[in-house]
């Protein structure tokens, strides 16, 4: 058996309809409202089908809410004699049977004369209608628009199907926002919750296919994926039942197997009559350890619906679930409306008896032969005692809008009804029955309702014909009776900033069962930890990424970061690269122990310069000292004392001061110990020159030349240092890069180049002192210095040469240690390689100083 209308032979007489709910009234209108499924056999053709059907169907019960709202909504209106004053409103109430010929039976049935079925012509006829109401279906909405467009009937849907005609949307006004808005709002959800691994449900092939079309890049612009995109199979009776639950197995494995725990289910109102089906002949079958639930978020389009046979079939599989309501309020009165229903009462509604007995499972005496073989039906049962899972007496959203629908056809009415003609003339009873014969006049009326309705919520339409409002979320618990409770948690506002759309306090969701209240994860795999980031798979989609731990100087301090990033400058990564930790300042002090060795060796070797030159001083008058020019001794002396001393500059915080004096200092000084060493050897060689016969190098020995030598030299030295001080000064800084934990305190040189000047005239030096001494190492004197010098110059040269790797490959600290290392080791090499040998002999072996002098 299959979901099918009954079928016509003659358009003469055609099936009767026969949920019909009908009030008289100056004005009509209709309405389309889908309540009932009917369950047909095979059609073979051999037979009149449509007659064998008529009982063979099942209520929707939870429906015939949208009925009441309309009856109510007239009802209110009728008693307000503010909006249509001496004019009474009525309504022709039908159902269709879910596919495309019954829709269009019963909107030719409506512009027929009443009683007699006579397409596209009304005889005597006292219906009056003025405007159709239909839905929720989108089948029954475009239907119903594809027909009475051509007569320009004003229509009301309150599904939400898209109308891509713009000629056709003209006449149709939409109880349902912008589609858009919808899925925007469930992009906000998904991103909120944190869900970016979804899978999608829908009813039918066309609205897949719309949705990826259309849909689909909205979610994939903010990260979010789909797993999957499936259809729900439409629901067979009979003998081809075994082929739907074939395909439905297929379908559930699909979405059960999937990793995503978040599925959107965008279906129209009966969409859960399949998918309980589903989840009864599979889901309740397995063990309940290896059972999986899902986080249904379902659509404003979609209610709970079931049918009778259905009741039995358990609910908690959306215990957890979400879902979208058009935004609605509670009607003042409705409820005590619905209680006073009574099937015994209401001749003109041939909907309630069967609504009574597929809500109460009782039969009517009338209806059954054997009283004893089912509960007997009253009519006095209350609607309050039934499960909101048969009957629900709160409003919910559809029956919102219908209630809106039928007042937005009478505040169009009653403006149009008020308006005033060309010349001042109102509406007259020519016009009257004018207007009856083109109920089309309503369109602009309608499209420009605006009113607050009794809820004090106001309604009115946009540019195209779509209604101004948002949506409610509510979160469903679903209790071992099988009713449930719907909790608003949320809404969106379309007219709000993007920022604001959605407004949610979730802390008190319920969540499926299987997760324990904790909020679940649907991702495609694992947050990343802390202390890594995401990396992409090839092959698959964005939302499935691995992870790899963050590089040296950069953190992750949140799960599932895109990229990890670097610490601030005076920060550095925790060893889990999870967050940042102060750095140490640090820069080369007298409290730790490389600071104090190198201070202890500086202030030694300053002592033994001084006690050196205190020795060669009361040996001034000695032969070994007169021999080598007093006066460049003691120079030389002096200049390797203070050089030793200048590395002192080197140790302690740097301040302004120090930046300034330390390498011009360390550059003077050593310029004036090379220009000694210089004049020493010059001297040597011009002495053993002059003693030739008739040599004129006489006048050059003495010491103007050394004078000379020492103060070009030096102050050559001194002129590219105050060139240095005066372009590029060096200043205390920071180094917050070079040491991955520490901030270095240091002098920053203010310009490299000059810094190099100052060594390379140094090395310009010494490679002249080394030549020099070098050549005049073998001229014979008992005391030539020329070899010590020689021996001096090559330390000398191996401590700075050595120094520029060493220097370049340290950082921090140790680049200042290694300054201070060189200048010690350099200054000891010329200091203990010149003058230890001369006083080993002054102290240790004084007789030798003399009795070599007398050989001489």
């Amino acid at each position: 058996m299959t979901i099918s209308p009954p079928y016509t032979c003659k358009l003469s007489s055609p099936s009767p309809i026969v949920h019909k709910y009908y009030q008289s009234g100056d004005l009509i209108i209709a309405a389309i409202i889908f309540q009932v499924f009917f369950l047909t056999n095979e059609i073979t053709f051999q037979s009149l089908p449509s007659y064998d059907v008529l009982d063979q169907y099942l209520f929707v019960t939870q429906n015939y809410q949208h009925t009441l709202a309309l009856a109510f909504a007239v009802k209110e209106i009728n008693e307000d004699s503010g909006i249509l004053p001496n004019v009474s409103l009525g309504f022709h109430i039908a159902t269709h049977y879910t596919v495309e010929i019954t829709t269009y039976h019963l909107k030719m049935e409506f512009l027929s004369t009443k009683v007699k079925f006579i397409p596209n012509y009304k005889c005597n006829d006292q219906t009056n209608t003025v405007a159709f109401i239909g839905g929720p279906h989108i089948s029954t909405c475009l239907n119903m628009a594809i027909t009475l467009c051509n007569y320009k009937f004003p229509q009301i849907s309150y599904g939400s199907a898209p109308l891509v005609n713009t000629e056709t949307a003209m006449f149709v006004k939409w109880m349902f926002p912008e589609e858009t808005h919808q899925f925007k709002a469930i992009v906000h959800l998904l991103l909120h919750f944190g869900w970016t691994w979804a899978g999608l449900v829908s009813l039918y092939e066309e609205e897949r296919d719309r949705f990826i079309q259309k849909r689909l890049s909205m979610f994939s612009e903010r990260g979010i994926c789909f797993d999957f995109i499936e259809c729900l199979p439409q629901m067979i009776y009979g003998n081809a039942a075994a082929e739907w639950i074939e395909n439905a197995g297929k379908i559930f494995k699909v979405i059960m197997d999937s990793t995503a725990i978040a599925v959107v289910l965008s279906a129209e109102i009966a969409g859960l009559v399949p998918l309980r089906v589903m989840m009864y002949f599979f889901n309740y079958d397995n063990n309940s350890k290896e059972r999986k639930d899902k986080v249904w978020i379902m659509t404003a389009q979609m209610e709970f619906t079931s049918i009778l046979m259905q009741r039995p079939l358990p609910i908690d599989f959306l215990h957890g679930a979400l879902s979208f309501a058009i935004h609605s309020k509670e009607l003042n009165g409705f409820q005590q409306f619905m209680q006073k229903r009574n099937p015994n009462l209401e001749k003109h509604d041939g909907l309630i008896r069967d609504f009574w007995k597929d809500a109460f499972e009782c039969s009517f005496s009338r209806d059954i032969t054997d009283r004893n073989a089912e509960r007997i039906c009253t009519g006095e049962e209350k609607l309050e005692t039934l499960p909101n899972s048969v009957f629900e007496t709160t409003m919910n959203g559809h029956s919102y809008s219908v209630y809106n629908a039928g007042y937005a056809v009478a505040h169009a009415l009653k403006a149009m009804l008020s308006s005033k003609f060309q010349g001042g003339r109102k509406l007259n009873e020519r016009r009257w029955k004018l207007f009856l014969q083109a109920p089309w006049q309503l369109h602009n009326f309608l499209q420009q309702v605006s009113f607050n309705n009794s809820a004090g919520e106001h309604v009115s339409f946009g540019p195209n014909g779509e209604l101004e409002t948002g949506f409610d979320i509510f979160n469903w618990v679903i209790f071992p009776n099988k009713s449930f409770l719907k909790v608003q948690i949320g809404k969106i506002d379309p007219q709000a900033p993007p920022e604001k759309l959605l407004t949610i306090s979730a802390k008190e969701a319920v969540w499926p069962l299987m997760f324990n209240q904790a909020l679940p994860l649907s991702i495609c795999n694992k947050e990343c930890p802390l202390g890594h980031s995401k990396i992409k798979v090839e092959g698959k989609l964005s939302c499935c990424y691995d992870c790899k731990p963050c590089p040296e100087g950069k953190i992750a301090d949140q799960l599932d970061l895109d990229d990890c990033f670097p610490c601030p400058e005076d920060q550095y990564p925790n060893k889990d690269k999870d967050s940042c930790l102060p750095k140490h300042i640090i820069y080369l002090t007298y409290q730790e122990p490389l600071g104090i060795s190198l201070a202890v060796i500086a202030v030694s070797f300053s002592v033994i310069s001084a006690v050196v030159l205190e020795i060669f001083i009361k040996h001034q008058d000695t032969p070994i000292v007169k021999a080598n020019n007093r006066n460049l001794t003691y120079s030389l002396l002096a200049a390797l004392l203070l050089s030793f001393l200048c590395s002192l500059l080197f140790i302690g915080q740097p301040d302004q001061v120090k930046c300034l004096l330390r390498q011009t200092a360390f550059g003077i000084l050593f310029s004036v110990a090379l220009s000694c060493i210089l004049g020493k050897t010059i001297i040597v060689v011009l002495a053993f020159m002059a003693t030739k016969p008739g040599s004129k190098m006489r006048k050059w020995v003495g010491k103007r030349l050394a004078i000379s030598i020492v103060l070009s030299c030096s102050l050559t030295q001194f002129c590219i240092c105050v060139v240095w001080l005066t372009i590029f000064p060096p200043f205390p800084d920071s180094d917050m890069h070079s040491m991955a934990e520490e901030i270095v305190l240091q002098c920053n040189e203010g310009t490299t180049t000059m810094f190099y000047t100052v060594l390379g005239f140094l090395g310009f030096l010494t490679a002249v002192s080394f030549t020099v001494a070098f050549l005049a190492r073998n001229l014979p004197d008992t005391f030539n210095e020329a070899k010590f010098i020689t021996f001096s110059m090559l330390v000398f040269c191996s401590v700075w040469v050595s120094f520029v790797p060493t220097y370049l490959s340290t950082k921090g600290k140790y680049m200042v240690a290694v300054e201070i290392f060189s200048i010690l080791a350099s200054a000891a090499g010329l200091l203990g390689c010149i003058f230890f040998p001369k006083c080993y002999i002054i102290v240790l072996r004084p007789n030798l100083n003399k009795e070599q002098l007398m050989k001489k």
